[in-house]
């Protein structure tokens, strides 16, 4: 979108995004206002008209772990590496709410703001962004009541001396990779649920497979050899050791698996982008 006249400030152009992965990154930042404003929105009218507002943000994840805790744990008998079990699935759930919860919210973010889109022109892009940050913001604020859980139960870490550890130094790529994550997916679900709304409907059944097939209530350790691959090829899975790893000390890190869910996540946000900018140009008259 550029300015053509000097003496018509109000005159714009806008073109269409150039074929493949041609972000238009100065457009982006241009309505970087807006997407504040969308971000602020989005945390406003998750909790407006609930009884317990934004107290959700910190009951939701204790209440799932305390179930995990109990059926897990207790009755199931799943090892936690001699860590308490709230540790253990508090961990490795904060990081699965972002990114489930990021990556189903943006899947339908274009049929839910078809309207919008149709009345006035920004980056689509925006929406998606701004999804994604609102609820890194949430995401951040667990962290912070994780960090009180830790303290109260860190006396039950096995092993001795375990700090919220030196690896603190990579949560910000962790992070990061978390919200490309859920960005590259939430874009490719959303440009398919365009052409097929049906398909929407599908949404909470394949997160609950993909949680089952990811080490969140279950260390990597004690996955059967044959299903390995089903790791590998799985960039949440190392995600999720990592993040343990980082709060608790846990698991060896992996080298190679640790590359290939980096290079997957990769290739899933280019293709999620490539999807997205597909369907934004005709979108709006098929809605």
């Amino acid at each position: 979108m550029n300015e053509i006249d000097d003496d018509s400030p109000y005159e714009m152009i806008i073109e269409a995004h150039p074929k493949g992965l041609g972000l238009d990154l100065k457009s982006l930042f241009h309505y970087r206002d807006l997407l504040w404003l969308m971000v602020r929105r989005d945390l406003v009218l998750k909790y407006k008209q609930t009884f317990l507002g934004p107290l959700w943000v910190v009951l939701q994840p204790l209440l799932v772990t305390l179930v995990f805790s109990v059926v897990f744990a207790r009755i199931v008998r799943v090892p936690t590496g001699g860590v308490p079990a709230v540790l253990f699935y508090l961990s490795s759930l904060l990081p699965w709410l972002y990114f489930s919860q990021s990556f189903n919210a943006i899947s339908v973010s274009l049929l839910e703001q078809a309207p919008l889109f149709g009345k006035v022109y920004f980056p689509r892009l925006i929406v998606p962004i701004s999804l994604v940050l609102s609820h890194l913001i949430t995401f951040l604020i667990q962290l912070l009541v994780f960090s009180g859980v830790y303290f109260l139960f860190k006396e039950g870490i096995v092993g001795g001396e375990n700090p919220l550890s030196l690896s603190l130094g990579g949560l910000p790529f962790l992070l990061l990779q978390t919200a490309s994550l859920s960005l590259g997916v939430g874009l490719l679900f959303s440009a398919v649920t365009v052409k097929y709304r049906d398909l929407k409907n599908l949404l909470g059944i394949l997160t609950q497979i993909w949680l089952y097939a990811t080490p969140v209530i279950y260390p990597l350790s004690i996955v059967p050899e044959k299903w390995k691959w089903l790791m590998a090829i799985n960039p949440m899975a190392w995600i999720i050791e990592t993040y343990r790893h980082v709060f608790l000390g846990l698991n060896t890190l992996h080298l190679g698996l640790g590359i290939l869910s980096i290079l997957m996540t990769l290739l899933i946000l280019a293709a999620g982008i490539i999807a997205f900018q597909k369907v934004e140009r005709t979108f709006v008259d098929t809605v």
